[in-house]
């Protein structure tokens, strides 16, 4: 069994950052269907995407609502710094604070964690 943490820094500007999110949001679905553990962390302008894959009618909503249940949290300095700590506590998702404002990757790792970044 694989323990995987994906972590989503992609922004939310380009085509380039959307197509990263959504491999995120599909790789989390693979790992979580096959019974592995999967965590999902929305970090830096990754952030912001909470939000958008929570707009009405988008694309990938289904996708996200697919993987909700494996979504550790969002950064909490950058919820801040990106202006999106509204649209994350409206979510009911976790701000993740555990070292200086921000989460631990560390702990992840010494947790047995593979680390995937997006």
């Amino acid at each position: 069994m694989s323990k995987v943490a994906i972590v989503i820094f992609a922004d939310i500007e380009t085509k380039g950052d959307f197509g990263r999110a959504v491999n995120a949001l599909m790789t989390a679905k693979e790992f979580k269907e096959a019974g592995d553990e999967v965590q999902i962390i929305f970090d830096g302008a990754g952030t912001k995407w909470i939000g958008k894959f929570n707009e009405k009618d988008g694309k990938y909503n289904d996708l996200f609502d697919s993987v909700k249940d494996k979504i550790a949290g969002v950064c909490g300095y950058c919820a801040g710094a990106f202006k999106v700590t509204d649209v994350v506590a409206v979510n009911a998702i976790n701000l993740l604070d555990e070292y200086n404002g921000h989460p631990s990757f560390k702990k992840l790792v010494d947790n047995g964690y593979t680390v995937l970044t997006f």
